[in-house]
């Protein structure tokens, strides 16, 4: 039964009730093992590994090779149990539950001996009626299961027909059969991650005790009336009405800064009730919309609620309120076949610039607050938009989105389900129902959320045939595929939350695979949806290979971290980029041969008589080609927004992989394990600056492109300098114009011949110059400066060895306010260059950058000097020679 109001709610806190007490049994358990050798305390949030580091009876999982010294612990059956004394009078209570917001992952629950329920799904918020068992002193327990002997199990039992893959590359050296249990998937392994696969109760438990009547769920979304130009705000409140009697009363609205304020009666009837409330916001109140990061501020609403009942029974809520409107748009393009794939917010299109977000740590109690916010600030610090929360990994915690949303970051939210097909029997469907309700219900009230994906490369799997499966087998794939995603998973999103857009995977060719029947023949096409794309042989300084998308979702290279971070997790015998324990790090196939190919064809390898020497360039190395890399093909799809060629372009989204790492080794992340800032996370500063010149040739003539993601027109010039490598002053510069740079467009600005502009430079050559770009008004710098390279690095001629000091303050040492402006990537405090050194052109912005680190993990090591100019490293470092540091 469902009761309609005309009224608005917003939750996003805990308010107060005249009737119900909570009571949380965070804090200390017993943990011990399957046959009982083995007990020891832990806490509540955690996991048993976390546990048995604390209690000293293992090392770092991350150190070395223990991903693998440390397997027993996911292979064992655990028990986590607890007595204790509820702190208020149990009988004056008519229900009482128990609620587990997090259980990771198989366990049986027992509540003073009594089996109350059991999980079976890591991402779902799980209550259990306690009332009949419950005492004033109580035990719980709950008998964990191994969830790889589970998913093995489970995957025996199909036994109709098998459900790829069975089990990781063997590179990833992981567990198998991840797809039949509702887990993290990448805890199982993953081409950048370990497998660790937790057992534990990772989220809150707690009682809960109430009379007359309980709000157990409470959601909200904005939605906005283009026919009547006003806002409205849809609410879902579900009450568990305990008597027998029906409950009356009445519900006060308040929303100050929006001069609203309303009163409505209602009458809730016994058992699990659903309210939806409705407010109509008056068009005559201006309401400020939130906007993504660089588009405009991100304004909320502080709203509460009172719902006062019979009984004297009081419960408020209190919440901020965002309005926001998002539009999918898929329309014709003029001069190409298919369709558009881009967002609008509140009404304007907007480029999205970002990464992927994966888990920021194997065990979720170790991402604190601290460095979601860390990890978060880098994502605006870098002028990014946008993050695609990928389906390998969790729905995040709360505390990420609310930062989202206060910071201006847009989410791109998949659904857990990642490379991989999975079964459709009912009680996998029943489990996976439930934990997409619960999601949805939690989230759909953030504006950061501005995308329901599906799942991860799963119809590009299944469509392009990852896992050979015969022709006649297909439809059976395919059937599974389409009830799962779309009888499902996309029913459950259209009941719960018409805000937002749903695509049923990523890449996906969006209304063309609906048309193709929810699977499409080629599911990567470049004329619609978006795609994934991963090119490591070819040059990736030549644009020509990347595709001329509508939207790039995933992209990337390779790097190395630091050694600074290497080194906490390895020994000396490690420092070798062919040690046993640099190839046991490496989970890509091939990975390690693969940056050092591509970073051969630009730059010289290192060939140090010092071992360690040779290990840190390389790695250091392999920083600066990612960098290069993924600067290039980032910089090739933001020049696209806005033209077609060859029939294909108009490319409006670049999310390059990944944003950030799990532990300490290779992978694709701009973000290193902890949060300190690679080479590439500096570039991007540049390269998704709001306003910037893209320089590239084509058939030997010199482009410039200006793209702006700005809302209005603006009037400036393009400077176009050429430097030789050994010299700071340019032997040439020219000043365009005054040009009108268009809001929202990729324009372009300047061409020449490269030999043209050789000859007008004097003595260059390819070689021996370099090019560089800015745009200006008034004097005043609006861009990042660009640079061009005209050969390889490895052919330049003329590089200086460059002279470079750098010092660092302790922020301990600091005034508060230092410490603030250098938590985040800031100046150096000093810095000094040998004048002649080439390397000054790099830095010419007179400044050299520190990773983004907690304060007091400063360290000015070989690895840890970053330069922000577009170049990276000194133009020594990358003809051969070593940028020394001190």
């Amino acid at each position: 039964m469902r009761l309609h109001l005309l009224l608005l709610l917003a939750l996003c806190g805990t308010g107060t009730t005249a009737a119900a007490l909570s009571y949380s049994l965070r804090g200390n358990w017993s943990i011990c093992n399957g046959n009982g050798s083995l007990e020891l305390p832990g806490a509540v949030p955690g996991c048993v590994h976390s546990a048995l580091f604390q209690q000293g009876l293992i090392q770092d999982s991350y150190y070395r090779f223990n991903d693998l010294n440390y397997r027993w612990i996911s292979l064992d059956n655990w028990t986590y149990s607890k007595e204790f004394k509820i702190p208020f009078e149990i009988s004056k209570w008519q229900k009482v539950n128990l609620i587990l917001e997090g259980v990771d992952t198989i366990s049986k629950i027992l509540f003073n001996e009594v089996t109350i329920g059991e999980t079976d799904n890591m991402f779902n918020r799980y209550s259990f009626d306690i009332t009949n068992v419950v005492r004033d002193v109580n035990s719980i327990e709950l008998r964990f299961q191994s969830a790889v002997l589970y998913a093995a199990q489970q995957s025996k039992a199909h036994t109709r027909y098998p459900v790829p893959p069975d089990c990781p590359p063997l590179v990833q050296k992981g567990e198998c059969h991840v797809n039949f249990v509702r887990k993290e998937q990448c805890s199982f392994s993953w081409d950048w991650g370990p497998s660790f696969p937790t057992q534990g109760i990772w989220k809150d438990v707690r009682i809960e005790a109430y009379n007359i009547c309980h709000l157990n769920d409470f959601t909200f979304s904005p939605i906005y009336d283009k026919s009547a130009q006003a806002w409205n705000l849809e609410i879902e409140a579900t009450f568990d009405v305990v008597g027998s009697k029906p409950v009356g009363g009445q519900v006060i609205v308040a929303i100050p800064k929006l001069q609203t304020q309303q009163m409505y009666n209602l009458e809730l009837q016994p058992g699990k009730r659903i309210v939806e409330l409705f407010l109509n916001i008056s068009k005559n109140i201006t309401v400020e919309t939130w906007w993504p990061h660089g588009h405009g501020n991100q304004t909320g609403y502080n709203m509460t609620i009172l719902f006062e009942l019979d009984g004297g029974l009081n419960i408020e809520k209190s919440a901020k309120v965002y309005f926001r409107t998002v539009e999918l748009i898929e329309e014709p393009i003029k001069g190409s076949p298919g369709l558009s794939f881009y967002f609008k917010i509140n009404g304007f299109p907007i480029f999205l610039k970002g990464s992927n977000w994966i888990p920021a740590d194997s065990f979720q109690d170790r991402v604190t607050s601290e460095l979601l916010r860390l990890l978060l600030q880098s994502v605006v610090d870098a002028n990014m938009n946008t993050l695609r929360v990928w389906g390998g990994g969790i729905y995040e915690q709360d505390e990420f989105y609310e930062l989202c949303d206060e910071l201006g970051i847009m989410v791109w939210q998949d659904f857990m389900f990642a490379c991989a097909l999975y079964p459709t029997d009912q009680g996998f469907l029943d489990s996976v129902r439930a934990e997409v309700a619960y999601q949805i219900k939690r989230l759909k009230s953030h504006p950061s959320i501005i995308i329901w994906s599906g799942n991860n490369e799963n119809e590009e799997a299944l469509m392009m045939n990852w896992y050979h499966i015969s022709i006649t087998d297909r439809p059976i794939y395919i059937r599974d595929y389409v009830t799962l995603y779309v009888k499902n998973i996309r029913e459950l999103v259209l009941a719960g939350d018409k805000s937002r857009p749903f695509i049923t995977s990523s890449p996906t060719n969006g209304a063309e695979t609906v048309a193709e029947g929810w699977v499409s023949q080629n599911p990567n096409s470049n004329y619609f949806g978006d795609v994934h794309f991963y090119d490591y042989i070819s040059d990736c300084w030549n644009w020509k290979v990347f595709p001329r998308a509508r939207f790039a979702s995933e992209y990337g290279y390779q790097s190395w971290p630091s050694f600074s971070t290497l080194e906490k997790v390895s020994s000396t015998e490690d420092w070798s980029f062919s040690s046993k324990f640099s190839l046991h790090r490496q989970h890509h196939e091939g990975g390690n041969k693969q940056m050092l190919y591509q970073a051969g064809l630009h730059f010289k390898l290192p060939k140090s008589t010092d071992p360690l020497r040779t290990f840190k360039d390389t790695i250091y190395l392999t920083q600066v080609m990612q960098a290069q890399c993924v600067k290039t093909e980032t910089e090739f799809y933001r020049r696209s927004r806005s033209e077609i060629v060859d029939q294909q372009g108009h490319t409006m989204g670049a999310l390059y992989w990944q944003l950030n790492d799990i532990w300490q080794a290779p992978s694709w992340a701009s973000l290193e394990y902890g949060g300190k800032w690679k080479m590439l996370h500096y570039f991007a500063q540049n390269f998704f600056a709001p306003l910037l010149p893209v320089g590239f040739e084509n058939e030997n003539t010199f482009y410039i492109y200006g793209v702006s993601d700005l809302h209005s027109d603006y009037s400036m010039t393009l400077t176009v300098r050429v430097h030789t490598w050994s010299s700071l002053e340019p032997v040439c510069s020219c000043v365009t114009e005054h040009l009108v740079m268009k809001g929202g467009e990729a324009v372009h600005l300047y061409e020449e011949p490269v030999s043209e502009l050789l000859r007008r430079c004097g003595n260059c050559t390819r070689e021996s110059c370099v090019v560089s770009f800015y745009l200006s008004a008034d004097h005043e710098l609006l861009s990042p400066t660009n640079y061009h390279f005209l050969s390889s690095l490895k052919e330049a001629v003329g590089l200086c060895k460059a002279q470079i000091t750098g010092t660092s303050l302790n922020p301990r040492l600091c005034s508060q306010t230092y410490r603030e402006e250098i938590s985040n990537p800031k100046k150096i405090t000093s810095v000094s260059m040998a004048p002649a050194s080439l390397s000054a052109l790099v830095f010419q912005q007179q400044k050299l950058m520190l990773p983004s680190q907690l304060p007091g993990q400063a360290n000015m090591s070989h690895m840890d000097l970053v330069p922000v100019a577009a170049l990276g490293p000194s133009l020594e470092q990358l003809g051969g020679h070593h940028l020394s540091a001190r």
